[in-house]
């Protein structure tokens, strides 16, 4: 049996005008992860990854390094319960 996992990820350094949303669904996508990603006022972006536990951990992976024109500085992540809501990725605006 698959564990399900869900994640509540902020994400801070240069992560804001360098594609990182357009980069983190189409990642998200790639590795069967649900949830969405979106920029926030102070500069972070925010995310929620769902799916099997292997695929959000890869998906952690991914977003510690980011695509290749950010700088990732700093994750705050929080394991949340998982809900099973999602059924794709998207970027909210």
């Amino acid at each position: 049996m698959n564990t399900m996992k869900r994640l509540h990820v902020f994400v801070s350094g240069k992560v804001q005008g360098v594609f990182f949303r357009a980069n983190t669904k189409k990642a998200a996508c790639s590795l069967n992860v649900t949830g969405w990603v979106r920029n926030l006022p102070d500069g972070r972006v925010e995310a929620i990854f769902e799916g099997r536990q292997e695929d959000v951990e890869n998906m952690l992976e991914w977003i510690r390094k980011g695509p290749p024109l950010s700088h990732v500085r700093h994750l705050e992540i929080t394991e949340e319960p998982f809900t099973g809501e999602l059924q794709t990725f998207t970027i909210k605006y």
